[in-house]
């Protein structure tokens, strides 16, 4: 959601800090908030103000006419104010329909004043431009507002003046109050576009007869997807839930994972006790299930609403449904309970993967699913559906939960009515195991429509209910109508290009967005949306490819591989979009996936370039205000806008925008290959592809298809594309899926009625549910909420209907109205049926072929000890987090990698000892010299590190495996110290890990005595070493010096490790010995002496080294000596 309401003390704060007029405004920051919590003396020390003044008292929790419900305590003194909450404060509260709980309150210096000193103010958001209503009485009683008020449109861009706001607002304001209102009302306003409102209401305002200026009581709302701009004058601001509904933690949850996360993630709680709950993918669709559910008479159980959409990874589902299972399963219900898991036709999401979480999360709660009675229906398709259709169907047979699976053969809302006992539960259909059909041709029946959908549902329903067509008669009166569209100035008139000179749209729009030979740039790097582009255009018979080129600022100019059918093909990658538009004249359309944070940057620069006549943007996110000025710009440059916040749009037999339509198996299934004589217009993308399957099994096909986005404020509004359609020859029908919130349809009903549209328009308003929710529900898309009655879904619905669409009695008729029409076209012969020409083949790219599990092919690697694929990183079947719990530290991280083990604590500490024995032995060493020269040469980090490293073998540091071989199968053969030392001698070999350049058995090694100390203290059994310490005592005899050194020690203390710990074999011990693992040891240690000496030599600032040359003996042959 974008426009948020905040609480009047949140916007009053926002007003006192960054408001910027000579006006005098008084009581700065003067308020107090008592919640529950609230200490009374600390509160009084805090602003001792409470206890001098006269106060006023109120509810600070967004509750309207708070004067009139006799909520506003007045001319009170601190024990009055006591006395007044008292009697109010944590008690129940009816409000309208809704009932909640008082909690907040705003404690304020109380303003005595007279009625003439009290004004009305309000600045609202509209599409073209930000509306500043002023009334010269303000109070209680003020009235309807909208018809008495002074008002004046800002449009996008513009400034508002003192001078304006003096001469339209302020006729009836008294000379001496006009220069300080006109100040304030200015400043308010630059306050408003500064920090992003999209609604501030001050009433009442009170200008004092000393100019001083009051703001009484204050309502707003911040546009929320501007906080990246915002934050550091917003800071962390608290959306207060709706008066009578509660803030649980449960939706905070989810609301930090969505903000966490690219997916959209929506919970809000509606009835914690209710015993239908809904998991449903997709804004759109999660509006659908709700009205359907509430249509059905279940708007009393209905616990929750809630969508996520946008391709959540596993992970992420399955926090989403196990908050849901857990909320749903803490309180039994004598009915049971029913969970409905929907959704649309997805275009991009991987139902198989989404679906992997949610079966987790059903499998932790089994348990308290059958105990709470639980049954479960799902309905859902896209890519790879069929498979999770499969694991859903599948964990109902191993957990005994009773669960319903259907595919996209059955409508999307028919599981509502089998939940609800409204209908039969069907055999389940036999469905596809996988989503390869499109490596198949096309079905070969000769015409089109295929009627084999589930009929639509809830109970059996003949002809004569469904709504009829209505000529233009009249419904709602045009006086009526006019106010309905109040403020939206441009409606519908006979002609409507001279409506849109009007609105001043200098750039003619094109009728026709897309063509056969349509040419696209696509922004961001979507090589999956490029190729199901690609696919797309190789199976409607397209010459070329519909994409040119991609721009991707973050990466040089280069090529990126793609398929144009079996073959390979290169497109160009630029790194700014003023080459591609160079390069590519022949581009049209621009297609971009910038992020919510670049969009807007790139539209307008996008729209600097004349060839570009149709824009689409994916992101959702977009500060309303940064899309304002967007649509105004391509008003001005004649350039159609698709989104934000949309999938984008598909016209069969052309051209598609990125991910709509989903894989090409649902291309084929929809017939999108070719066109039909059906267009439609929708918000919802996910409804969209729902719309393509229906149209697809109740008429010919779909000729063009548009989402235009869940925003406020769309590019390109419903009656754009419905004027397109109904000048477009091959469209014979239109279908639009409205939505609450905005006016929209409206123009719609004026079209249709003016006689601009003649052709039949088929309409569905969603979001019918939200007139019957006691409080506001906010649902998934940011426009799709009513802030007047003529926004709600009922009151559309009607005037379509008036006004001559046909219109079905709810989301489950649309098909068969849809079917009915077509019917009437095709029996009246203005539908003629084309004959179907099977689409050519496409091979499936091989990495979805392995997902769906249809290949399977020789790894080239195998690793058995770390997987990061999924959501946490795992160590040899250890989760991070759980390494981080258990405080396993460097050695057990060791002990997991390389041993694939969890070691003894003793091991670990052991490992970490090693570790730090070994890490340095001064600059002497050749590895530590090799490094500081190579440094000293000016080499990076790892040059140096590996410099040094590559000295390491049987003379330098590599005793560690030679020593434990050679001990341990002297030991193992039973062969004593003397006979070990002896042969050793006898072969003419050197003992390793015997031996010091240094130290001696009179000058001993420090770090083997305290490794010695630990290993004698810890290890269960310590065979090899005092085998190895007897060889000692032998070699120390004949010279002081032939010592168990470091290497040596840790070589065989290691072997005992390996054989008596416990967790390995004898086996295993001998063959981690055999493959070197343990001078992995000293190579590791060792390292992290390595980079100190070259850290320590950039530190010193250290030149280039030459060896000196009286360190060098020069043997040369005599002829040649100086």
């Amino acid at each position: 959601m974008s426009a948020k309401a905040i609480s009047e003390q949140t916007g009053k704060e926002f007003l006192y800090k960054y408001i910027c007029t000579s006006a005098a405004v008084q009581n700065r920051f003067r308020y107090a908030t008592v919640t529950t919590e609230t200490e009374w003396d600390r509160l009084t020390q805090e602003h001792p103000w409470l206890l001098t003044e006269r106060l006023v008292v109120k509810p600070d929790q967004l509750i309207k006419r708070r004067g009139k419900l006799g909520l506003v305590g007045i001319d009170l003194d601190l024990q009055g104010v006591r006395e007044w909450l008292k009697a109010r404060h944590m008690k129940e509260t009816t409000v309208g329909k809704a009932k909640g709980v008082l909690k907040n309150f705003l404690i304020e210096p109380f303003v005595p004043h007279t009625q003439e000193e009290e004004f009305y103010v309000c600045i609202y958001a509209t599409r073209e431009g930000d509306h500043v209503l002023f009334h010269h009485e303000g109070g209680v009683e003020v009235g309807d507002v909208d018809a008495k008020a002074q008002r004046l449109m800002v449009a996008v861009d513009d400034k508002l003046s003192e001078d304006q706001v003096t001469e339209q607002l302020l006729t009836h304001v008294p000379e001496d109050k006009k220069e300080v209102l006109a100040s304030f009302i200015v400043g308010l306003f630059n306050l408003y576009e500064d920090l992003y409102f999209t609604y501030l209401e001050i009433n009442p305002l009170v200008v004092n007869q000393d100019g001083g200026v009051f703001v009484l009581d204050m309502a707003a709302k911040i546009d929320a997807t501007a906080d990246y701009i915002c934050k550091a004058k917003w800071g962390d601001v608290e959306f207060p839930p709706p008066f009578g509904r509660e803030a649980y933690p449960e939706e905070a949850y989810i609301a930090d994972l969505d903000a966490k996360s690219g997916a959209s993630l929506k919970l809000t709680l509606l009835n914690p006790r209710g015993r239908i709950w809904t998991m449903v993918a997709g804004g759109g669709a999660s509006v659908v299930y709700s009205d359907t559910i509430c249509d059905l008479g279940g708007v009393d159980e209905l616990a929750n609403y809630g969508e996520y959409s946008g391709a959540p990874s596993e992970q992420q589902t399955y926090d989403y449904a196990k908050t849901i299972l857990s909320l749903m399963t803490r309180e039994k219900h004598p009915e049971g309970k029913v969970l409905i898991i929907g959704g649309s036709i997805a275009n991009f999401t991987n139902v198989a993967a989404t679906f992997k979480g949610i079966v987790r999360a059903i499998k932790d709660y089994q348990g308290p699913l059958k105990e709470n009675e639980v049954t479960i229906f799902v309905r859902r398709g896209g890519p790879n559906y069929q498979e999770g259709l499969r694991v859903m169907g599948e964990v109902g047979k191993t957990t005994g939960i009773p669960i319903h699976v259907f595919g996209t053969e059955t409508h999307m809302t028919a599981i509502v009515g089998m939940a609800l006992g409204h209908r039969e539960i069907p055999n389940q259909p036999p469905m596809d195991a996988h989503t390869a059909n499109f490596l198949l041709n096309a079905s070969n029946s000769a015409m089109t429509p295929a009627t084999t959908r589930t009929a639509s549902f809830s109970e059996p329903r003949t002809s004569n209910d469904i709504t009829p067509a209505k000529k233009s008669k009249a419904g709602l009166p045009a006086d009526c109508l006019h106010s309905i569209l109040w403020p939206l100035k441009n409606v519908v008139t006979g002609d409507w290009k001279e409506a849109q000179a009007s609105s001043g749209c200098s750039g003619a729009k094109a009728t026709t967005l897309f063509r056969k030979q349509t040419k696209a740039i696509v922004w961001g790097m979507q090589t999956r949306a490029v190729q199901g582009m690609l696919d797309f255009d190789y199976v409607c018979s397209r010459d070329e490819p519909s994409v040119a080129a991609m721009v991707y600022p973050f990466t040089g100019d280069h090529k990126q591989k793609f398929y144009w059918g079996h073959k390979e093909i290169l497109l160009p990658v630029y790194k700014n979009m003023a080459d591609a538009m160079k390069k590519h004249t022949e581009v049209d359309v621009l297609i971009s996936f910038a992020s919510l944070r670049s969009a807007f940057d790139s539209t307008m620069e996008a729209m600097q370039y004349s060839q570009i006549h149709t824009i689409a943007i994916i992101a959702e996110g977009i500060p309303e205000a940064q899309t304002r000025r967007m649509i105004k710009m391509a008003d001005e440059k004649g350039v159609t806008i698709i989104g934000p916040a949309t999938v984008g749009g598909i016209k069969p037999g052309c051209f598609k925008i990125g991910n709509t339509g989903g894989m090409l198996d649902n291309i084929l299934a929809s017939k999108l290959y070719r066109p039909g004589s059906v267009a439609y217009v929708s918000r919802s993308g996910g409804m969209s592809n729902e719309l393509n399957n229906i149209i697809s099994r109740t008429t010919d096909g779909v000729y063009e298809g548009v989402a235009i986005g869940g925003d406020r404020y769309p590019g390109s509004t419903f009656m754009d594309h419905v004027l397109r359609y109904q000048d477009t020859p091959g469209i014979q029908m239109i279908v639009v899926l409205g939505e609450i919130g905005g006016t929209e349809e409206y123009k719609i009903c004026q079209g249709i009625r003016e006689g601009r549209i003649t052709k039949p328009v088929v309409c569905w308003c969603i979001g019918t549910c939200a007139t019957m929710f006691a409080s506001e529900v906010q649902f998934g898309h940011a426009g799709a909420c009513a802030n007047q009655a003529s926004e709600t879904a009922v009151a559309k619905n009607q005037a379509l209907r008036d006004a001559g669409a046909y219109v079905p009695k709810s989301f489950d008729e649309l098909g068969d109205v849809i079917k009915t029409v077509y019917d009437e076209l095709v029996a009246n012969g203005t539908i003629i049926p084309a004959q179907e020409v099977p689409p050519p083949t496409v091979p499936m790219d091989y990495s979805w072929a392995r997902e769906l599990g249809l290949i399977r092919k020789p790894a080239s690697f195998m690793t058995s000890i770390c997987d990061e694929r999924g959501q946490e990183l795992i160590y040899a079947g250890m989760p991070i987090t759980e390494v981080f719990k258990e405080e396993m530290g460097l050695g057990g991280v060791l002990g997991l990698l390389w041993f694939q083990r969890r070691l003894p604590r003793y091991a670990c500490q052991f490992i970490e000892m090693c570790l730090m024995v070994t890490a340095d032995h001064g600059p002497a060493v050749s590895g530590a010299h090799n490094t500081i020269v190579c440094a000293r040469a000016g080499k990076d980090l790892i040059s140096s590190l590996t410099s040094g490293l590559l000295t390491i073998g049987d003379r330098f540091g590599g005793a560690l495996d030679a020593a434990a071989k050679q001990f341990s199968k002297a030991f193992d053969s039973g062969m004593l110290p003397m006979e070990f030392v002896n042969k050793m001698k006898k072969d003419g070999k050197l003992i390793m890990g015997i031996g010091h350049r240094v130290k001696s058995i009179n000058n001993p090694d420090m770090r083997v005595q305290i490794l010695k100390d630990f290993v004698k203290q810890h290890f269960t059994s310590t065979q090899l070493l005092d085998y190895a310490l007897d060889v000692e005592k032998i070699t120390t005899s004949k010279k002081p010096n032939l010592i168990l050194n470091v290497d040596g020690f840790i070589g065989v203390a290691f072997v005992d490790l390996l054989r008596t710990c416990g967790g390995f074999t004898r086996d295993e011990a001998d063959e981690f010995v055999e493959i070197g693992a343990l001078n992995g040891i000293f190579v590791l240690g060792r390292s992290m002496g390595f980079i100190g000496h070259y850290l320590d030599q950039k530190r010193l600032k250290q030149g280039l080294y030459r060896h000196p040359w009286d360190d060098i003996s020069y043997v040369l042959p005599e002829h040649m000596s100086m």
